[in-house]
Formats: structure tokens, sequence, C-alpha cells
């Protein structure tokens, strides 16, 4: 069985030679890169199956970087973990918006980064669902195609917006909370910082446009997609 591949791009020679060191152990294969625009060249030689990304870079930053890969079709399903430090927090929302799966704040131990990577690829894993097509109101999804059409108008998704639209359809009119979403979406203990799972809401209702106040949000508790 292939290993997966993971490009790592981070600048601080520190940070890339421990994690590096702990992906392989783990069975990945590893590439680094210590700009943004090396490893920019280098994705677009090989795809990895995940991108490792650390913000503040030279050449491009992470934010530029993510903004390109989500732009282009034949990069914009490779799933983006950012690295971010903590006074980024700003920086960290804005990489969410534009398409990034998941952030982890430095310092941080490299144990916890393995099982974010690992999280995020597992989620993205073929699995056997109750139905591969769904319908609510105007909107249709195909999870099979990974296609969303909100009424009759085909809407592009990313992998994690294609499970989370997915459960919220399955679920419909019962409350997720926020919790259980990064539990069953995300793979992640409920302890985790809750704060992507709202992120990832907003963009999903610009993504549904006219059909986004279906997706209602439980004050205190989470969120539920209206039948």
């Amino acid at each position: 069985m292939a290993r997966e591949r993971i490009l790592l791009i981070e600048d601080e020679p520190d940070i890339a030679e421990v994690l590096e060191y702990n992906l392989e152990k783990e069975g990945f294969d590893v590439e680094v890169a210590h700009r943004g625009d090396s490893g920019l060249e280098s994705l677009r030689r090989q795809a990895p199956d995940l991108i490792l990304l650390d913000l503040m870079l030279p050449g491009v930053d992470g934010l530029e970087l993510t903004r390109l890969l989500k732009r282009d079709a034949a990069t914009s399903r490779i799933p983006i973990v950012m690295l971010t430090a903590r006074g980024e927090e700003v920086d960290r929302i804005v990489g969410l918006e534009l398409g990034a799966d998941d952030y982890i704040s430095k310092p941080f131990s490299p144990r916890e980064v393995v099982l974010r990577v690992k999280a995020v690829l597992r989620r993205l894993q073929p699995e056997e669902v109750p139905s591969d097509k769904l319908e609510i109101g105007g909107i249709q999804l195909d999870v099979a195609a990974h296609q969303l059409r909100v009424r009759g108008k085909e809407v592009a998704l990313t992998a994690t917006e294609l499970r989370l639209l997915r459960l919220l359809m399955e679920r419909a009119g019962r409350v997720q909370t926020r919790g259980t979403l990064l539990s069953d979406v995300w793979g992640y203990a409920e302890d985790i910082d809750s704060r992507t799972v709202d992120t990832h809401i907003r963009r999903l209702r610009r993504k549904l446009g006219p059909e986004a106040d279906r997706v209602e949000t439980v004050i205190g508790v989470g969120y539920r997609l209206r039948p």
C-alpha cells in the first residue's frame, strides 16, 4: 500500500526537522519546503495527500498560498492544515475562510500534529453512506460525485464542507452540537477548540446562497438544518 505523502512548508529549520521526523516515524512520506514559492513549485510537480502549512513564510505567505490553491481546480481539494502562532488569530480565521481544513496553534507537540494530520486524512477516506444523493428544498447533494447544486446551480465544495453538509442533511431537523460536529465531521475529541466549526458553517451558508437560512443557529447549543 502506497504511503501517504505530506508536504510540509515551514521556514523554521528546527520545527521542520522535528515534524518531518515524527511524521516519517508514523509511516508518512514527507517533503519539506522552507519557502512558500518553493512549496508551490513542489506540489505542482507532484500533488501531496495533505499540506502542513506555516502562515508566516518567505516568498509566498501561507494565506496567499492557500488562496492560490483553493482557486485552482487541480489543487482545490488537497487538505490544508495550518500552523499558526498564538498571536495570529485573525489570520487563522482568514485561513479557514479561504478553505483550510484545520489549524494547529504554536507551540504544539509533534504528537498533536501527527494526530491532527491522521484525523484529516481519515475523514477523507471513502466510506459507505446511507444515501449518496440527498435533497432538501433547493439543495441537492450528490456525495459520490462530490457535487452540490443550489436551485440548479452547481457550487464547489471542499471535502470538509461536503462532509459537514452531508451530516446536516442526513440529520435534518435535529440539533447538532459543536462537539458532535467536531467528533463526527472532523474526528476530534469534543474538548478541541470549536471555532473551526463556526467558521465552516459561515462558509457553508455563503455557498448555499438563497438556501442559507436553512442552516439555523441554536444559541448556546449548535446548529440544525431545517427540512
